[in-house]
């Protein structure tokens, strides 16, 4: 994260895809992109003009490595028709930049850093620096579970201030809020209504789309019972997918290993997952946290409910199952008739 935002002048080797290229997507050259963001799923590049960034209309796929349109249509995020349609009118500074910097100010629309430096998680330091002291510092470690979880929802979220416009300007994170401070005071968890498939939310109130893991995560059992977000990343950095603090299959088991009072309730994974072991079916991730919120075109991210999405709320309100979309060759029926002959599953919560 605190990568994510880089200058091609400082670091020439920021651009991923060659730009000497053609393509009739990219009406822009190496000089015009004042950012780029991104480097795992996509990368998107800004354009500076006056004391403004904005959105150039191209991103690249890291994936598939081609260029795909990059506009955010109206009804696909609720401040799209507030804005003229137009990226070059749609400045990164409301939209984007209070996540992807320290202290955005909206009047002078200077930061302190870009990124997510250290002040974004752990408050103000200037006086940390002078006098280090457990005392002037914010530790998410040592804050109550919702306020640690807050840390990250600020920006892992879709949502809207909870006063909007702000002198004038629509703006897509919370100003105001700092580490510390109540989140709730300054910002708002997209709404759903069950029942209904929006760009945001699936019918059950799962995510769509990628940074909704903060969405996702306060729906979910875990986070009723206070583990955080920390309790399996570290943003810090590590070497596992993610930033997890161990590879998944390591570490769902420390808390959910087999005849663990939390679950699964059999002898062995083998017997809760019915895959052999070292397969994917067998990963824990792979049914609990299916990969069926979009980041780009067909690339998806985790969900984070952990809930198990059945065959048959599939067929009811159209959300991807983890059966089928590993199995693309199977149908829901024929997942549903399998599901039903595992034990210990009870057959009466395949219909749900």
């Amino acid at each position: 994260m605190a990568n994510v935002i880089r200058d091609p002048k400082q670091f020439p080797d920021a651009i991923l895809p060659d730009l000497s290229k053609p393509d009739p997507l990219v009406h822009f050259k190496k000089e015009d992109i004042a950012f780029v963001y991104g480097s795992k799923w996509k990368q998107r590049y800004f354009q500076k003009v006056g004391d403004d960034y904005f959105p150039l209309p191209a991103q690249w796929d890291i994936t598939h490595q081609i260029w795909r349109p990059y506009f955010v249509k109206e009804g696909t995020d609720w401040w799209a028709s507030l804005y003229p349609p137009d990226n070059a009118k749609r400045p990164t500074g409301p939209l984007c930049d209070g996540c992807h910097s320290v202290n955005y100010n909206i009047r002078t629309k200077e930061v302190t850093e870009w990124n997510v430096g250290c002040e974004k998680c752990h408050g103000p330091g200037s006086e940390h620096v002078a006098h280090p002291s457990r005392l002037n510092i914010v530790n998410p470690a040592r804050l109550d579970n919702v306020q640690a979880n807050n840390v990250c929802i600020q920006c892992h979220s879709q949502g809207r201030p909870l006063k909007n416009p702000i002198e004038g300007k629509y703006y897509d994170w919370a100003v105001g809020f700092r580490v510390g401070l109540p989140l709730e005071d300054y910002w708002q968890l997209e709404e759903h209504k069950l029942g209904e498939t929006t760009f945001t939310h699936f019918a059950d109130g799962t995510a769509h789309k990628n940074r909704m893991q903060g969405n996702d995560f306060v729906q979910s059992l875990m986070y009723s019972r206070g583990v955080k977000c920390s309790s399996c990343h570290d943003v810090h950095g590590t070497e596992n997918n993610a930033e997890l603090l161990k590879p998944a299959s390591v570490m769902c088991l420390e808390c959910h290993g087999p005849g663990s009072p939390n679950g699964p309730h059999t002898a062995t994974i083998e017997q809760h997952t019915h895959h052999k072991a070292d397969s994917p079916g067998n990963e824990c991730v792979a049914c609990h946290m299916p990969q069926i919120e979009q980041t780009i075109a067909d690339i998806n991210v985790r969900s984070h409910t952990f809930r198990f999405i059945t065959p048959a709320m599939t067929d009811q309100f159209k959300i991807p199952n983890p059966c089928t979309t590993c199995h693309k060759n199977q149908t829901t029926a024929w997942a549903a008739a399998q599901l039903k002959t595992w034990s210990p599953v009870s057959p009466w919560r395949m219909g749900e």
